[in-house]
């Protein structure tokens, strides 16, 4: 029997192409490419058009460029549709982006954000708003407030708990004393790095963070930098200013904190909690509708009285009302009085946390609404 001439292999045993075949056959997948790229931006022009559109409408009834529940839906409905092989969050990302642009063509933005720049709550405002926003740095908390209180900007973006240290009590009285809602929050990982200009450990004579920071680092430090010393300042960004112009300080900080301030790498991810987050908060003066998938925050105070705390709380487990947290935070007023912060899950619309609503303003000393916003994603 003849036998038949094999196709010629290569050395790992596949059958041999040459560099022409491949060339053929990668000239051929980028013209699909290219007519994709063409199709995507016709597409995203034609969306713009009509965010142009919808931007003369709400002209009609001065309704508010940015709104939060309409933008969480979109998210939601982008990964529910999205069957891969792109992961929902690499979706959600480039969408951000398309929706910030066209949210641009309306009119652009200013969100207040915990300064300088190069700090993770500027991450967190491009995260949750995308590029197309003017960014307002603040040199504190309170400023952030105020700023948006003021209307010098839209929105402002504040840290408010940490899944190593818990609250950030700052922003926590604020929400007490400020007339501003939460309109979103934004859940972001913290992967804190050692900086300096040097990159070299041997000169390090001082290290420069936020106070949380410090904290959230401290096993790392305590190994690895046992006699240098700390130093709190207003923010980690303000840390890597620091030392980007004195070669003795090290900045614990981002990886855009060390782009943005020329400074080199000592370590990499020296957060004591690998699965380290912080969660922030969107305030302005928006109220936002149900989005579906929504998070209610409220402040109570009680009477002095034996199982107060208790009738409190109550309400919300009668009623079926999922809490989320429970934080404490003293009045101030020297009377060993507090006020709880209590995040639910769902909307102040919804009938079950409507109900619970109206029996917590019956029984509580104090009750105030802070808002009802869409959930981060984790």
């Amino acid at each position: 029997m003849a036998e038949h001439p094999s196709p010629e292999r290569g050395s790992s045993g596949t059958s041999a192409v040459s560099p022409q075949d491949v060339e053929q056959r990668l000239a051929a997948l980028r013209v699909s490419i290219d007519d994709i790229d063409r199709t995507i931006v016709d597409a995203l022009n034609r969306r713009a058009k009509l965010a142009i559109e919808v931007g003369e409408v709400k002209k009609l009834t001065d309704a508010p460029v940015y709104r939060p529940e309409r933008e969480a839906q979109i998210m939601t409905r982008l990964r529910e549709r999205n069957p891969g092989p792109l992961p929902g969050a690499a979706i959600e990302a480039i969408y951000r982006e398309v929706v910030s642009a066209c949210r641009e063509i309306e009119r652009r933005m200013r969100v207040a954000f915990l300064g300088p720049p190069g700090t993770f709550s500027e991450l967190a405002l491009h995260k949750h708003f995308g590029s197309a926003v003017d960014a307002v740095p603040c040199a504190s908390i309170d400023e952030v407030f105020r700023a948006t209180q003021a209307g010098s900007a839209d929105f402002g973006i504040v840290p408010v708990e940490n899944s190593s240290e818990g609250a950030v009590n700052r922003s926590l009285d604020l929400f007490l004393q400020s007339p501003l809602l939460i309109s979103g929050e934004v859940s972001l990982p913290v992967q804190h790095n050692l900086l300096s200009l040097s990159g070299e450990m041997a000169d390090v004579k001082r290290v420069c963070a936020h106070a949380q920071a410090l904290a959230q680092c401290q096993g790392w430090l305590d190994h690895h930098a046992h006699g240098i010393e700390r130093v709190p300042v207003s923010s980690n960004a303000e840390g890597a200013r620091l030392a980007s112009v004195e070669p003795g300080t090290a900045a614990i900080a981002a990886d855009i904190a060390a782009a943005r301030y020329g400074l080199q790498f000592i370590a990499h991810h020296i957060q004591d909690d690998p699965n380290n987050r912080t969660r922030f908060a969107v305030i302005g003066n928006y109220a936002c509708a149900p989005s579906g998938d929504d998070q209610t925050s409220m402040i109570l105070s009680v009477p002095d009285r034996a199982g107060a705390v208790h009738s409190l709380i109550e309400p919300l487990a009668r009623h079926g009302v999922s809490m989320k947290r429970f934080e404490s935070r003293p009045a101030r007023q020297g009377f060993w009085e507090y006020y709880f912060y209590i995040d639910v899950i769902g909307h102040a619309e919804d009938p079950s946390i409507k109900a619970a609503l109206a029996e917590l303003r019956a029984n509580a000393a104090f009750c105030k609404l802070v808002g009802s916003y869409p959930r981060a994603r984790q």
